[in-house]
This record gives structure tokens, C-alpha cells and sequence, in this order.
């Protein structure tokens, strides 16, 4: 695998890091990182992992084969504006939500080869959930080394870019949504009467033994869901309280207005 540089050090950008790692395909000095002015947080990641940290400039462009975009949607053009003299025909992977590969390519002010991304934080731990999809410029050896960089941290998609906003409503903020619920149920769990640790063993083994079954049975999630409800039952009463908070309603608008924002972003750009 060829070096990398990373603009941005975010959460996103340590996940994708740490998750390449893991998999051992680069060595962690051939990973570049910078920002705009962060040196603690540059500090911080070259101690956890090893990688390199350069504000040269020169430097950092004449070393890094693929460029990492991982800086928010709002400092992107500012932040193109500056590399953009530095950049000549490396790979641009970027991870900026919401910023299409046209807007990239203007901010560029050429038509590089972009390869834009959805991964989620899971990508730490080598269990993202990655959606992608592709420049005209891109050429297969662009896809195919993107490709292997993003399966090291977990399952790949390419989509039609048009997709990408939902990709990000369901697996870009899909974990905080489910993280969201598993507070709401230890909330619960406490009201009830268990005590934390037993209530947090509880609740993940549920989530993940339910998770199990709809990957290993083939089922789907409404039959499952019928075989666990009796009628007249403890989980009918569960779920006629979900419904009478519409639920399902609710979390179809969170998933709705994820996209929608997402879809927005570029209008603020």
C-alpha cells in the first residue's frame, strides 16, 4: 500500500487510522498528518500511533501517494484553498460529509480523481459500515487501491453518488442513533431497578445476539420481531408503548433529516 497523508485529525480521521493499523497493510511512518493549527492533537495521535506528523507542506505532498480529506464541511474550502498548490495528481479520498466530488473538484479548481466516502467511527475497530463512489477521472488502479484501504476497516459499498446522503443518514450516523437507544435503555434499566454493570451486560449481549440472528437466520427484522411478541404478552405491552410515542415515526424523521442536512451541507459550503 502507498503512503497516505491525512488533512484533518478528528475523530474520523483517528478511527480510519487506527483501523488501517489494525490491519497492518501500511507501516504507521508511512501515515501523514496535519491540520490547521492543532499541534497538541498532532502530538497526541504520533504518540498513540506512531504516525507522522508534518506541517512542511512540500514535505507532506512530495511523500503522501493518496491525500485523505477529514476536515468539516464548513473549513473545506478554505482548507482546499491552501493545499491546493501543493496537490498534483495523488488520489483525493475524502470523508467530508455532505460536500459532493463536484464541489471538491471546484475547490481544486481541476478535475481530479476523487473518490468520496462515507465510513462511520466503527471504523476503529475494523466494523465500518462504508459507503463510496467515484470521480470519472478515477481510474481502476484509484478504485482498487481505494477499495483495499477501506476494506481494512470494515465492509464497502460503491454507490451512485446521488445515494451518498442516505448512506450517511443510515451508516455515517446510524452508530449514534443506536448508541442513543442503548442510553435510553440503561435509563430504563436503572428506573427498574438493575444496577448499571448488570444492566449494560444485559443490553449488549441483546443488541448483538439480535443482531446475530437477522445475519445468521436470513430473516427479516418484522418476522423476528413477530416471533418474540405473544399476544397479550409482556413485549405486545413493550411495543404498544413504542407505538403510542410513535417510534417508528420518529425514527424515520431522525434518519430523514440526517440525509436532509446532509444534502445541505454543500449549499453552505
Amino acid at each position: 500500500m502507498e503512503k497516505m497523508g491525512f488533512i484533518g485529525s478528528g475523530a474520523m480521521a483517528e478511527a480510519i487510522i487506527n483501523g488501517i493499523l489494525q490491519s497492518g497493510i501500511i507501516k504507521p511512518e508511512h501515515i501523514y498528518i496535519t491540520n490547521r493549527s492543532n499541534d497538541e492533537r498532532l502530538i497526541e495521535l504520533k504518540e498513540t500511533y506512531g504516525v507522522r506528523p508534518c506541517r512542511d507542506k512540500n514535505e507532506f505532498f512530495t511523500h503522501a501517494d493518496i491525500i485523505i480529506l477529514a476536515i468539516k464541511p464548513k473549513d473545506a474550502a478554505e482548507s482546499i484553498d491552501i493545499i491546493r498548490p501543493y496537490v498534483k495528481d495523488q488520489l483525493v479520498i475524502s470523508v467530508i460529509a455532505g460536500l459532493t466530488i463536484e464541489t471538491i473538484q471546484h475547490y481544486f479548481g481541476r478535475n481530479l480523481a476523487v473518490i468520496r466516502v462515507m465510513p462511520n467511527t466503527s471504523a476503529a475497530i475494523r466494523k465500518s459500515a462504508t459507503g463510496f463512489s467515484i470521480s470519472p477521472e478515477a481510474s481502476q488502479n484509484d478504485i482498487i487501491a481505494a477499495t483495499s484501504l477501506l476494506e481494512t476497516i470494515g465492509d464497502v459499498t460503491l454507490v451512485e453518488e446521488r445515494h451518498l446522503d442516505a448512506v450517511t443518514a443510515i451508516a455515517g450516523s446510524g452508530p449514534a442513533y443506536v448508541y442513543c437507544y442503548i442510553e435510553a435503555m440503561e435509563k430504563a434499566a436503572h428506573k427498574i431497578g438493575l444496577d448499571k454493570e448488570t444492566a449494560k451486560a444485559l443490553i449488549l449481549q441483546t443488541m448483538a445476539g439480535a443482531i446475530d440472528m437477522l445475519l445468521q437466520s436470513g430473516k427479516q427484522s418484522a418476522k423476528l420481531r413477530k416471533e418474540i411478541t405473544s399476544s397479550g404478552g409482556a413485549t405486545e405491552a413493550g411495543l404498544r408503548a413504542l407505538q403510542d410515542f410513535r417510534f417508528e415515526e420518529a425514527v424515520i424523521h431522525c434518519i430523514e433529516e440526517t440525509a436532509k442536512r446532509s444534502a445541505g451541507v454543500k449549499e453552505q459550503c
